[in-house]
């Protein structure tokens, strides 16, 4: 096959004549489906003389057209979600202020160590795939047939639960005398997405820049709204204090088993935060910005989710009416709008929420179709070629509209009751994201691994500096909760439930071993791991604007900062 060079810095462009070799062995009956585009960058005239300077193998073709404020506010629409602003509500009902605050900051612990191996990775090589397709170069190719499975799935059913939680949104302005047709709402919105992520890139970037701003507004407003109500400005006319603390059985309602349950719903809440990463095959100069925004996750979640935990369990006592039913979810940041200002303050605040779940619902579906659009690239789906085709926008048009019609699972709000089928969504994302939690680290010690085992640590531009008891904490500790999360399932024993907190503990393993009954493969070993195809070689001019870049200081660094997250 014939395929153009690309170009690094003064790198040689030519067309030569590559054969490829199947990810497929002879036994493989979809061999023929795997895609072979394949870039080819030679680098006898690099910027520089490193390890790096040897050929390097690239297969994807998006567009790299994402800005540093593009992939930062992306970072920022990752953390602030549908999860944050609605799965609040069930938290606190099911443990109390004092285990949503102490969940939180442990599950944001981990988030914290899992991005940091994370961004690692994705400095050293940048493609849209991320933890996924590292999965099958530094661990096997069956282990990540079944991760892509898990991401996608989970991306897709997100795109579901967040129409659904615009339904519970909706909700809020319900009367007796008008009734609102919610399906046709979670219509509107379903195909306004799907026309987000079929342009160019560049116009879903500024979209998720605009909605992410939004909602930082918000969340900053609600820590003033918080305080005002707290000091007495509320219905009461009385200092509230931490009197919601020692309310009830606050601050640990239903014991143990009360603090496990909001495990699935922290998980479902941070989602999203490692998915920046996916957009690292679209995203300018990413050896410069990946590690910056990776650096703010620690910020991003003490600002976002522990600070707000804090306000939400100080304000609103556990036992607040309607906070959790199976046809309605309260969201905590209404209450409390309301609590400081009027009922069109709620209103407000409830809206601000109805443009997160539009923003959450555009993440997750550009997310998933990049999942599924890496599956056509590495030949796991039937008719693979089909699924990577892309549009004069280089979007891939056909993964998108496959994730987007998963979203139909929201219509079924209006038979089983939107509050109950947004609980059971959120269980099965929330688990999921474990299972991707758990990943990342075992990825993590692979790669290492590799490196250390072929001598190329020194090529790495940006190093998790917990290595190796950051990713073996997050192994150990992610399977315990996963295991013990669903608790609520067994007393009193609830069928449903406990398929949406323990399905995925079934699809992972059979899709890994379904895999590897096709393909027989083995672990990767260290020394045969490939650390040249989709590494990121930098450009001259890359090298010289880093270096610019990184002298800069005192107002000028600052400027730098302020254009990188608004310009």
């Amino acid at each position: 096959m014939t395929v153009e060079a690309g170009s690094v810095g003064d790198s040689t462009k030519s067309r030569v004549d590559y054969t490829v070799n199947s990810f497929r062995d002879s036994k493989d009956d979809w061999k023929d489906n795997a895609v072979h585009e394949i870039v080819i960058v030679h680098t006898g005239n690099s910027a520089s003389n490193d390890p790096e300077s040897q050929d390097v193998v690239v297969r994807e073709k998006l567009n790299r057209s994402l800005s540093p404020r593009h992939v930062n506010m992306i970072a920022v629409a990752g953390v602030i979600g549908t999860g944050l602003f609605l799965s609040t509500a069930k938290s606190l009902s099911a443990g109390g202020p004092g285990s949503l605050l102490i969940n939180y900051v442990i599950m944001g612990g981990v988030i914290y160590l899992t991005m940091l191996s994370l961004g690692e990775m994705s400095t050293f090589m940048p493609i849209s795939g991320s933890y996924c397709a590292y999965s099958r170069k530094f661990v096997s190719e069956s282990y990540c047939f079944a991760l892509m499975c898990n991401l996608w799935y989970s991306d897709a059913v997100s795109v579901a639960s967040d129409l659904t939680a615009l339904q519970l949104v909706l909700d809020y302005w319900k009367t007796d005398n008008h009734h609102f047709p919610y399906w046709a709402a979670s219509l509107l919105f379903w195909v306004l997405v799907l026309g987000l992520n079929v342009v160019h890139v560049r116009l879903y970037g500024e979209a998720e820049y605009w909605l992410a701003m939004l909602k930082v507004v918000a969340v900053v407003i609600f820590f003033i709204m918080a305080i005002i109500a707290n000091c007495g400005h509320n219905p009461q006319h009385e200092y509230i204090g931490f009197k919601n603390w020692s309310h009830g059985d606050a601050p640990f309602v239903n014991g143990f088993q009360g603090f496990v349950t909001i495990f699935v719903s922290s998980s479902f809440s941070y989602g999203g935060t490692e998915t920046v990463t996916l957009t690292g095959g679209e995203a300018k100069n990413p050896v410069r910005n990946t590690p910056k925004v990776i650096k703010t996750v620690f910020w991003r979640i003490l600002l976002f989710y522990v600070f707000t935990m804090f306000f939400v369990g100080m304000d609103v006592p556990y036992d607040y009416p309607n906070l959790k039913t199976k046809s309605l979810l309260t969201s905590p940041f209404t209450i409390v709008y309301q609590m400081a200002g009027t009922k069109g303050a709620g209103s407000f605040m409830n809206a601000v929420i109805m443009t997160s779940a539009i923003s959450a619902c555009n993440h997750a579906l550009f997310g998933g179709s990049r999942i599924l659009y890496n599956m056509g690239l590495e030949g796991f789906l039937p008719f693979s070629r089909f699924f990577t085709k892309t549009n004069r926008y280089k979007a891939p048009y056909v993964a998108v509209i496959t994730t987007w019609a998963v979203g139909g699972l929201c219509f079924g709000a209006s038979f089983i009751g939107a509050g109950q089928l947004f609980s059971w969504l959120q269980n099965i994302v929330g688990v999921s994201n474990q299972i991707s939690w758990l990943s990342i680290a075992v990825i993590s010690i692979r790669f290492r691994k590799g490196l250390e085992a072929q001598g190329k640590i020194q090529e790495l531009k940006f190093r998790n500096w917990t290595y190796p008891y950051g990713p073996w904490f997050c192994i150990i500790f992610v399977s315990l909760i996963i295991l013990v999360q669903g608790w609520s399932a067994f007393d009193p024993w609830n069928t449903s439930n406990f398929f949406s907190f323990y399905l995925e503990l079934i699809v992972f393993p059979v899709c890994w071993i379904f895999w590897w009954f096709i393909k027989r493969d083995r672990f990767k070993r260290a020394k045969d791991m490939d650390f040249v195809t989709d590494k990121y070689v930098q450009s001259e001019e890359e090298l010289l604007l880093n270096e610019r870049l990184n002298s800069l200081k005192g107002l000028s660094r600052v400027r730098q900062a302020i254009s990188d997250y608004f310009l």
